[in-house]
């Protein structure tokens, strides 16, 4: 009995002691480099039970056996695993991943790993990007990406670009890819105003539409390359897309300021030798012309005069924060940046808030991002539409070098004086805009989670240009009187789309499924105001003088309108309606700034409705499928072809995983990929149908005395129910591969693209009721090519780094399946109207040089060869490539 009670109450005891094990409860502190960690994961291994460490980084957990195993993770940190070991208390200071973070890529509606990947993406991170005087986010990468080329339109700061993946689609349309900024998909159109047409010197050009953005908030940059990837933006894909991702909060509880300041010089990259005072009397003289006549007494290099050595600055200043349940991170930037041509500068000030915050146990969080910029640049008379006339740098080169630098030297003969030309004319725009989208992510069960997501793109843009009176040389008018434009567009794009995303881990696979629904609205308004005859030379009050005067007008005029105007002769103001019926209206006159006044106005939206879906299978960790599909409905069609069809599919095979390969390779994939995508960006407003606008003249309505012709109506877009969109069809094969862990790393991809259904403005063949319509030309424009890509890492450690990377592409451009000729590269200047350096044709690649070949003159003097043909050139690079070393220390 004795035993028997003795043994009950050991294992009384034993069963208590058990308990009190199990009941264990562990506390402790979760820090990074910076202090707490608020918002890290603490999690029992092999279970459920786990906690987020709270606004000071620190946990608690209860019934905790002995033998567990805490896992505490971060994201961007290594995970690490600690035996409990009968410890209460465990203190964890996390590193960061570096690796990690550079393996993530975003892609449409969500992210991979670079192994992960079945399609040809590639992605670029912060530590990674290019230094130096970056006015726009696209030159963070310039030359990092293998098949991918970035050029700016010109040299002048934010001048509009160029970028390239995998050559180039389209005939017409615009070529660029479509860029996503934090989820949001921007319009292809100018968000900056365009003008100076109307004043004689040619028209602006366009700017970047990436210049709102700041550089140093980008997290990274992911390019999506073939169709497997880009497929889920549909009709927008086809020219390849470009995800931006900005920076968010992620440092210490405490909050974390960093300031960052650069100072840059630049100056002209090159001169031509022109002649000096000396040699081009002696020239004179040489071919018969008298030297004195032409010697105005002064050796100026004209060169000097438009140009300069320019400084730029740029200030960052962010806090970011994190406190648990979310994370903040607010920015503000100031770049200056100045040309190296006289009135040219690019002046940016941005503000941007990131705010991350979680709800209801983590299931609900809400995702705000924002940024606000206005942007003022100036650009210089330079215009590659000058005409006869020539522009500021035409006027440098061709300058008689006796000329003096006086601005009111007036060197007669129709010429233009440089000095002159500077004092006397000025562009510059104001662009104001802003960009957000807030989204909603819930999860409905661990595999099931649902995204509401709105976005929305405003931006305001003013570009106020003139010529005074002062100005000598022009025949137009403008000497003596005196002419500006203010060109004003307003854009707003809203943004809704919903995604509903299932992702379950069977015994042996992975499944990810992914559906969603897209809407977004593109509108687009303003004006173009036209003046003549002003009270001053002060440009910039000309440019005040002809808005006020618009302005006065507007106020004046009831209903809806295309034109006003009145010009010298006119005693009433005219107004060119068009709804319900053309119709041309008269006010009486108002008292206005200016003799002579003429705006056309614009108003369109377009809207774009798409269905999705993408499903992600993976079998072992070894077989990687991807299958897409995105339906989009678009008002540029008509009813025939409103809506577009887009699939795409994709295999990876890991062979490193497979026991036949060994240790070799730390990374080896094999990637298949095809599928098709679309492009409207060609088309533009309602071409689908007849439509009529009151004409206007690209270079003015305002006539040299003032005068104005009332514009009458004519036809811009006939009936075509059979237009449809630009189709894409690409398919390719790529090989990833890595050693030693990957310090050695590369990419090798051959692909084939085929677009056809090309979108293009043609002239009718005549007699025709009408003299142009929009058609799908029955042509194939190909680009083939193959990419290579590889990375070694020299030296991994905690305060040194050193890495290498170098790519290098080449790519088959050629039209074909066409048997037309279609003049390009249009050539200006005088004797020159209509003339063109490029054609269109079969068999040939776009944009190719048709040009003449000299070959001399014959005994009659009468020029060999005069003879347009291919020269064996075009404007299409077939090889680019891209070198970087990048190095750092403690940073």
């Amino acid at each position: 009995m004795k035993i028997t009670l003795l043994k009950s109450i050991l294992l009384s005891g034993a069963f208590l002691c058990f308990g009190l094990a199990k009941a264990q409860t562990v506390s402790g502190t979760v820090t990074d480099v910076n202090g707490p960690l608020p918002g890290a994961s603490v999690l029992v291994k092999g279970t459920t039970n786990g906690t987020q460490t709270d606004f000071d980084g620190n946990y608690t957990l209860s019934g905790i056996d002995d033998s567990s195993v805490l896992v505490f993770s971060y994201i961007g940190y290594t995970t690490q695993e600690i035996s409990v070991n009968g410890q209460t208390t465990i203190n964890v200071t996390l590193q960061e991943d570096a690796q990690a973070l550079d393996e993530v890529v975003i892609i449409g509606y969500g992210t991979t790993t670079v192994k992960d990947a079945t399609g040809a993406v590639a992605s670029v991170t912060a530590e990674d990007f290019n230094g130096g005087v970056i006015s726009s986010p696209e030159q963070l990468i310039q030359g990092k990406t293998a098949g991918v080329q970035i050029t700016q339109t010109s040299g002048e700061p934010g001048a509009g670009v160029e970028f390239r993946i995998r050559g180039t689609n389209s005939v017409r349309s615009n070529n660029n890819p479509l860029f996503v900024v934090d989820g949001v998909p921007l319009a292809g159109d100018d968000t900056s105003a365009t003008g100076q047409g109307s004043l004689g010197l040619g028209s602006s050009a366009a700017k970047n539409p990436l210049n709102f953005l700041n550089p140093s908030d980008i997290e990274s940059i992911s390019i999506l390359k073939d169709a497997s990837a880009t497929a889920i933006y549909g009709s927008r894909g086809a020219n390849g897309v470009v995800i931006i991702t900005t920076k968010s909060g992620k440092a210490g509880s405490d909050g974390v300021f960093e300031f960052s300041s650069s100072l840059s010089f630049s100056k002209p990259a090159n001169e031509y030798t022109l002649l000096n005072r000396e040699q081009f009397l002696a020239g004179v003289a040489q071919f018969g012309g008298v030297a004195a006549d032409q010697d105005f007494g002064a050796n100026t290099d004209w060169q000097d005069i438009v140009t300069r050595n320019a400084t730029s600055h740029n200030q960052n200043l962010s806090w970011s924060k994190n406190y648990g349940k979310g994370n903040i991170r607010a920015t503000f930037g100031y770049q200056d940046q100045f040309g190296v041509i006289e009135e040219s500068s690019l002046e940016r000030i941005t503000g941007r808030a990131n705010w991350t915050h979680r709800f209801l146990d983590d299931k609900l969080r809400l995702n705000v991002q924002a940024t606000v910029s206005r942007v003022n640049d100036e650009s210089p008379p330079i215009s590659g539409s000058a005409g006869f006339n020539g522009d500021l740098l035409g006027a440098a080169y061709s300058a008689n070098p006796t000329w003096p630098t006086d601005v009111d030297f007036a060197p007669g003969g129709g010429l233009l004086s440089p000095s002159n030309l500077l004092h006397v004319t000025q562009s510059t725009a104001f662009t104001n805009r802003f960009l957000a989208n807030v989204s909603l992510e819930y999860d409905f069960t661990p595999e099931l989670t649902g995204k509401v997501t709105y976005g929305y793109d405003t931006s305001e843009s003013t570009r106020k240009s003139g010529i005074s009176r002062d100005v000598v040389g022009l025949s137009n008018g403008t000497s003596g009187n005196g002419r500006a434009a203010v060109n004003d567009i307003n854009v707003a794009n809203n943004l809704l789309e919903a995604t509903l995303t299932y992702k379950k881990e069977l015994e042996n696979s992975f499944l990810d499924v992914l559906v969603g629904f897209s809407y977004q609205d593109f509108g687009r308004d303003g004006r173009n105001i036209q003046g003549w005859g002003f009270n001053t030379s002060n440009l910039d009050r000309m440019g005040d003088d002809l808005e006020r005067s618009a302005n006065t007008i507007e106020a004046n005029i009831s209903g809806r309108y295309q034109q006003y105007g009145i010009g010298t002769g006119q005693s009433e103001i005219f107004i060119n309606r068009l709804f319900p019926s053309p119709v041309t209206d008269n006010i009486s006159s108002v008292l206005i700034d200016v003799r002579s006044i003429f705006t056309d106005t614009f108003d369109f939206t377009d809207e774009l409705q798409s269905f999705f879906g993408r499903v992600n299978y993976s079998i072992a960790d070894k077989y990687l499928f991807t299958g897409t599909i995105r339906a989009d409905g678009s008002s540029r069609f008509g009813p025939d072809n409103q809506y577009g069809y887009f699939p795409s599919g994709a295999f990876a095979w890991k062979l490193h995983e497979e026991d036949f390969m060994g240790d070799a390779f730390s990374t080896l994939k094999l990637r298949l990929s095809g599928g098709i995508t679309g492009n409207q960006e060609g088309l533009g407003y309602g071409n689908f149908v007849r439509r009529e606008r009151y004409t206007t003249n690209p270079a003015g309505d305002i006539q040299n005395g003032g005068e104005i012709a009332i514009p009458g109506t004519q036809a811009v877009s006939f009936v075509n129910n059979q237009l449809k969109w630009e189709e894409t069809l690409s398919y390719g094969v790529g090989l990833d591969f890595g050693f030693n862990n990957d310090r050695l790393s590369g990419t090798i991809d051959v692909y084939r693209k085929e677009t056809t259904d090309l979108l293009l403005s043609v002239p009718a063949a005549q007699p025709s009721p009408q003299p142009f319509f929009f058609q799908n030309l029955d042509a194939t424009v190909l680009n083939q090519g193959v990419e290579f890509s590889i990375a070694y890492d020299f030296a991994q450690s905690e305060d040194f780094n050193l890495s290498t990377s170098f790519n290098i592409s080449y790519n088959e451009n050629e039209l074909q399946d066409f048997g037309g000729q279609i003049p390009a590269g249009t050539i200006r200047g005088q004797g020159l109207s209509l003339a063109f350096a490029q054609i269109l044709a079969g068999d040939q690649p776009l944009f190719s040089y048709f040009l003449r070949e000299f070959g001399g003159f014959d005994g009659n003097g009468q020029p060999i060869g005069d003879v347009q043909t291919f020269v064996g050139e075009d404007a299409l690079p077939d090889v680019i490539a891209g070198f970087s070393l990048n190095t750092s220390y403690k940073n």
